[in-house]
């Protein structure tokens, strides 16, 4: 009787081929996108079990966010209510997404511990179910923004149709941002509370609630904070028709250096995570 001879695999030790094993990992996750959807509904349905309407809950304090800021400041910035809605709309539901995006990331692989030790999975699985279930959350209130444009007399045009480049863009961002501070924030876990400190500082430097026309001539230097770029992105295009060239440039500028890092980071320690978590 003859027995099925099992595979040797040969491993030097001196040469570990790094950048091979991520790019499988890479391919592997990506193609297998699937699978990371389907766990993304499974944490969104187990998220609000129980809840009468869900992640709605989401979308109506949205609501009621953007009515009282925006009769608030409006007043004070002497703003027109009908011109300064579309912009608030539009940046609360864009920066919640950042925000939530990076907030999740830095727990993206420290939560999934269990199964970073028992199955092997590409670790871009876990990033991708990451930056699934953020997409789907922010996809309750993404209504809301037709709603105000509705109410208030706005349409975006031809020109709004470059939001969807900007969407993409943000996309890849926020699958390096989770494969970055998810690695990053597993070995070291005090990076977590730095992150929400400085998210909650570039809150009130980024034009969120203010608009960039309110800093005059210093408005110029605006592209030099990432997160106005990458804001800009999608409410450039829905708001104000467009985007300046400068703001597109200085997006991808940096989405190239956080794609470069996390994958340089990515490929040196990929193999260290299982013991991190």
């Amino acid at each position: 009787m003859q027995h099925a001879a099992l595979p040797t695999y040969r491993i030097d030790a001196s040469q570990p081929d790094r950048h091979g094993r991520a790019m499988a990992d890479l391919t592997g996750g990506l193609t297998g996108w699937r699978l990371a959807w389907a766990l993304a509904q499974l944490d969104l349905r187990n998220r609000y079990r129980g809840s009468v309407i869900g992640p709605f809950w989401v979308t109506l304090s949205t609501a009621a966010m953007v009515g009282g800021l925006g009769l608030l400041y409006s007043q004070l910035f002497r703003m027109d209510l009908a011109t300064y809605l579309p912009h608030l709309v539009t940046s609360l539901i864009v920066w919640n997404a950042l925000a939530a995006m990076v907030a999740d990331a830095t727990t993206c692989m420290t939560s999934v511990e269990g199964v970073i030790r028992q199955l092997r999975l590409p670790l871009t699985t876990h990033a991708l179910r990451c930056v699934f279930r953020n997409a789907l959350n922010v996809a309750h209130s993404v209504p809301l923004i037709l709603i105000v444009f509705a109410l208030v007399g706005h349409w975006p045009g031809a020109a709004g149709l470059l939001a969807l480049p900007g969407l993409a863009i943000l996309g890849v961002n926020a699958v390096a941002t989770a494969l970055f501070l998810g690695m990053l924030c597993a070995r070291f876990r005090d990076i977590g509370q730095i992150v929400a400190n400085v998210m909650q500082m570039a809150f009130f430097l980024t034009p969120v609630i203010w608009k960039p026309e309110l800093l005059g001539e210093k408005a110029k230097w605006l592209p030099l904070n990432p997160f106005y770029t990458m804001l800009e992105l999608v409410r450039g295009p829905l708001v104000e028709g467009g985007g300046s060239l400068l703001v597109w440039l200085a997006a991808l500028g940096y989405s190239a250096a956080l794609a470069a890092v996390a994958l340089a980071f990515f490929i040196r320690f990929r193999n260290r995570v299982a013991f991190w978590v």
